[in-house]
């Protein structure tokens, strides 16, 4: 009889992995769009479930993956360098490296205001803004109004944004900063809404309003700003108190600079998975650039990413954006699930775990992939989502105790995400249950 036992669960495990294959392969609701699905058994070094695993998909943001493993190869997982500058008798003259953690309203890192604040010398902001173009290639122009799309650039203050919040029961909303509380216009609401807030396309200028049914809601909008360097100098006198000017002089930025260490790449790496802050994930790009080469350029980053940390990966992938907002992206599951490993090998199961969003427990998928009533989350994975495009991909964690990696992407589908979560959440469970 114990002679039967080896051959019974070989059995038993391929009937559960053709079961797998079926539920994804035979769903009406997969049916309805192109479906990329691969799953992994990394300990026995097992495909599991291979569907269009080769073919190219638009990975929205399952392209923070990459920007995630370039950042954490290149920067590690200490302070990133915040400031470069260079001190000339009375003057230092400092530049922007795109770390976006100064007065970022999460985030909250004071380190370079500190710096500056206590320097006796004049301070100049060396004009680097040409090096990073706001928008991303593939961007649309009428996203200006919404955080997902926030201005990249070279030396972010306040994450680029104004934040409107208003805490509930309280009778006014707040403005961070509060320098654009004059940038206000009240205007009449349409009474669809209970609030809303908007900028001018091409003016730091606000307009809001508050239905009477929002006097009980709390609410917390960002809204970007548009970015210069006039406008970051100006931003900067502000909060130090002290006049900053702009030079414009590009031999500043070729000379051998020192560097300020400022935000913990931990709290951007957080804050950029869980819940996939684009702005993060764009100027994480930009830090990599500057670690290596002292210049602003994603291009670059990604171009060092893809010959010297992705080379081994299946297929090249086409990358153009830290974040995943451009539609070009463009990534095949197989290579994805090979990043996942690369992950694995690399950085250690805690800060996975600590980075990437929990199903049912946080980030954004905390209303999704919740695991049975008391057990830990069996779900670390980043979601992606445009309107051509969903995805999931990551680690499952089954009953058995096995860590297996899955990537799914979903393309052109002219149905609800919630319907193909809802589908997805279905197939997964079941792997974290029976496998």
């Amino acid at each position: 009889m114990k002679k039967l036992l080896f051959p019974l669960l070989i059995a038993l495990s391929s009937c559960t992995v053709q079961k797998i294959n079926n539920s994804l392969s035979k769903s009406e609701v997969f049916d309805k769009g192109h479906l990329g699905f691969m799953l992994v058994d990394p300990d026995k070094d097992r495909i599991l479930v291979d569907i269009n695993s080769d073919k190219y998909f638009i990975p929205a943001s399952n392209t923070k993956l990459f920007t995630f493993y370039t950042a954490y190869t290149v920067l590690g997982d200490s302070l990133v360098n915040g400031l470069n500058y260079l001190e000339r008798g009375d003057s230092l003259i400092f530049w922007g490296t795109g770390d976006p953690g100064f007065l970022h309203p999460d985030l909250k890192n004071e380190v370079a205001l500190d710096f500056l604040r206590k320097q006796t010398k004049k301070l100049y902001l060396l004009d680097n803004f040409a090096q990073v173009n706001a928008f991303g290639p593939g961007w649309s122009w009428d996203w200006y109004n919404y955080y997902y799309a926030a201005e990249r650039s070279p030396f972010p203050v306040y994450g680029n944004v104004v934040r409107f919040e208003k805490a509930r029961g309280a009778k006014s909303f707040t403005t961070y900063p509060v320098r654009f509380e004059s940038s206000l216009k009240k205007t009449e609401s349409d009474g669809t809404v209970a609030y809303n807030f908007q900028r001018d396309q091409l003016k730091n200028e606000f307009s809001y309003f508050l239905n009477p049914q929002a006097e009980s809601q709390e609410f917390e909008r960002d809204i970007p700003f548009k970015t210069s360097a006039d406008f970051s100098a100006t931003l900067l006198s502000e909060a130090l108190g002290k006049k900053v000017t702009v030079v414009k002089n590009e031999k500043y930025s070729e000379s051998d600079p020192k560097k300020l260490l400022t935000t913990p790449a931990d709290s951007i790496y957080a804050q950029m998975m869980k819940i996939s802050d684009n702005f993060l994930a764009e100027q994480l790009m930009l830090l990599v650039s500057d670690q290596l080469n002292n210049t602003l350029s994603t291009a670059d980053a990604i171009e060092y990413s893809k010959e010297n940390l992705l080379a081994d990966l299946p297929d090249e992938v086409i990358w153009y954006d830290g974040s995943g907002l451009s539609a070009r992206n463009m990534f095949t599951p197989r290579s994805i699930i090979a990043l996942l490993g690369k992950i694995r090998t690399e950085v250690p199961l805690e800060k996975i775990k600590a980075y990437f969003p929990a199903g049912g427990e946080s980030g954004t998928i905390k209303s999704w992939y919740k695991g049975d009533e008391g057990q830990p989350p069996y779900i670390y994975a980043k979601t992606g989502s445009l309107s051509m495009s969903t995805a999931l991909s990551g680690y499952l964690i089954t009953k058995s105790g096995k860590i297996l990696h899955f990537s799914c992407l979903m393309n052109n589908y002219a149905i609800p995400s919630n319907d193909l979560k809802a589908e997805l959440q279905k197939v997964l469970y079941f792997i974290h249950d029976r496998y």
